[in-house]
């Protein structure tokens, strides 16, 4: 059964060749500057963001207020298509200060399409180099591998 996971088919070979291609895909401007005002200006909770095949480019699909919960956050992705998103995490250290960490996360649920989940992953670095910032990186196939539980462990 193992041997039938390491036998790649001509179908298999087409879409990961068209994933690789894929993997130039645009910033929008608009990613950037949504960003920065998330890092400088706290001006966001969060922001979920999307690649748009068609166009070639990664999207802005959502922004969290700064009055929004991690759950609102959460709830923003999709349970089967697969999203980059950011989110800014306030905590308390045990030594009583306020601190923030940004926290890139990738998203990419199992039950999301193949073909989806091999552009995400080689877009995935260039789409860092563009937005620099990050504090913590995850990499999540469910929502137990990206819960409050885990920002916080991975935070301090």
């Amino acid at each position: 059964m193992l041997r039938d996971h390491l036998i790649l088919t001509k179908y298999d070979h087409t879409m990961m060749a068209k994933a690789n291609a894929a993997s130039g895909m645009a910033v929008n401007d608009d990613c950037k500057l949504k960003f920065l005002a998330l890092k400088a200006k706290r001006t966001y909770r969060f922001i979920v963001f999307k690649i748009e095949e068609k166009q070639k480019q990664v999207v802005v699909e959502k922004v969290g207020e700064p009055t929004q919960s991690y759950e609102d956050f959460a709830a923003s992705l999709p349970s089967d298509e697969c999203r980059y998103a950011v989110y800014d995490f306030d905590f308390v250290t045990e030594e009583n200060c306020q601190k923030s960490r940004i926290f890139f996360i990738a998203w990419s649920p199992d039950n999301a399409r193949v073909r989806s989940k091999m552009i995400y992953a080689s877009s995935k670095d260039r789409f860092k180099r563009e937005l620099d910032g990050f504090q913590v990186e995850l990499q999540a196939t469910d929502p137990t591998e990206m819960g409050l539980d885990v920002i916080r462990s991975r935070a301090g």
